[in-house]
């Protein structure tokens, strides 16, 4: 969850979504996002919206605690309940994010699907994943969160490596995150993903290598691989700003990418999204299908994003501005947008052909059905999808997958 706020038009008092946000509603699955602001410490590349108790200290006006962030937060699953109305729909995924959500008590969290729960209702099948720091939790920590309703968990990995996870500034120590996974498998999660980092600066390729052999050792369903991207402010940025370590150029992150689709499809992962493998289709993560899709969700937590039925809001960044505003019974909200057809086309466009199921080539417009023409001879496109109207992305085109969609939208 990036830090930095876009504008927008003002989200009324009470959250209030215009009429045509809701129409159809019934027809669209619905999950939920909760995000949990809190770190121990922030990491260099780190640009999401987090806050360590020094940040916070002397901040002013109320905060957002850790200890009452829970009962705070469920003041806006409540207010949801009341501006989406009688919607029927059960919550189909949520998905507990940060941050560090297990800086919090095991309990809290519980706390937080809870309040879902009882106010919406959760799928008989629904999807329920929160992210975990390997060094944050252990197995009676684990083993209470299963209880409590929680059925895939997500372990920050990065890297196997103890010099690459040193320039990152993660604090876990190499093998902890391996060690976890059995941890969950034992306390009864279905579903495990471990989230790897590539090209970092000082990373060479064999310390990729060991990094994603060690992940698919410990027996995940589900792995994601993210070329590292340096966000002006953070601190990584400054130290390659003032040449302490090297910026990794784009060959570099398509060598690792091209190391990581081999070594895991040879051991029976299968890519669904250009950044996500899993080992079967019940693996994959639906909560994010479900945002690439176009889907409703409801964002809580200082920062967090929404979408229902075209409209996209945002909260307020402070932990403090955000428990100020649900304590005077107001919307956190900082801004929305209305989404006209044509941005949710495009929109269509960016997000469903980074899938392997691509996207109808029925929604490009004619300079876009002409750029994915090319992208076929180019073999940037698979062509038997492309025959039967779909453009689906080579091994080579996911590799320059930001390009073959900007052509596509122009």
């Amino acid at each position: 969850m990036p830090s930095v706020l876009p504008d927008g038009e003002p989200v009324p008092d009470d959250g209030t979504l215009p009429a045509s946000a809701l129409a159809g509603a019934a027809d669209r699955p619905l999950a939920f996002y909760l995000h949990v602001p809190y770190c121990a410490t922030r990491c260099g590349y780190c640009d999401f919206n987090t806050y360590t108790a020094t940040e916070l200290r002397g901040s002013g006006g109320v905060l957002a605690s850790r200890e009452n962030y829970a009962a705070t937060l469920a003041e806006e699953v409540r207010l949801a309940r009341k501006v989406l109305g009688d919607d029927p729909r059960p919550v189909r995924t949520l998905f507990v994010g940060g941050g560090t959500p297990t800086l919090l008590a095991a309990a809290d969290l519980v706390a937080m699907v809870d309040a879902v729960r009882s106010e919406f209702g959760l799928a008989d099948d629904a999807e329920v994943t929160t992210e975990a720091n390997p060094e944050s939790v252990d197995a009676a920590y684990l083993a209470e969160l299963r209880a409590g309703g929680f059925n895939r968990i997500s372990f920050g990995m990065q890297s196997a490596r103890q010099h690459v996870l040193k320039v990152l500034d993660r604090t876990h120590t190499p093998g902890r995150p391996e060690a976890c996974v059995a941890e969950a498998r034992a306390a009864g999660f279905d579903h495990v993903n471990l989230d790897l980092i590539y090209g970092t600066p000082g990373e060479l390729d064999d310390d990729w290598r060991a990094s994603l052999e060690a992940a698919v050792g410990a027996g995940p369903d589900h792995v994601s691989a993210y070329a590292l991207i340096v966000e002006e402010g953070t601190q990584l940025a400054r130290r390659i700003r003032r040449g302490e370590v090297p910026m990794t150029d784009d060959d570099v992150h398509a060598d690792r990418y091209l190391i990581a689709d081999e070594l895991l499809s040879g051991a029976g992962y299968s890519w669904y999204e250009v950044s996500n493998w899993s080992t079967t289709d019940a693996g994959r993560c639906l909560h994010n299908e479900l945002y690439w899709r176009g889907a409703d969700w409801w964002g809580a937590g200082p920062g967090a994003h929404s979408h229902v039925g075209g409209v996209r809001w945002w909260n307020v960044k402070h932990p403090g501005a955000y428990a100020a505003a649900l304590a005077e019974g107001r919307s956190p909200g900082a801004g929305r947008e209305v989404l006209t057809a044509e941005d949710r086309r495009v929109e269509r466009v960016l997000l469903e052909l980074r899938l392997r199921g691509g996207v109808p080539l029925s929604l490009l417009r004619p300079a876009g059905l002409g750029a994915a023409a090319q992208a076929r001879a180019d073999g940037l496109l698979e062509p038997g999808p492309y025959e039967e109207g779909r453009a689906v992305l080579t091994l080579r085109g996911r590799l320059l997958a930001d390009g073959v969609v900007r052509d596509l939208v122009d």
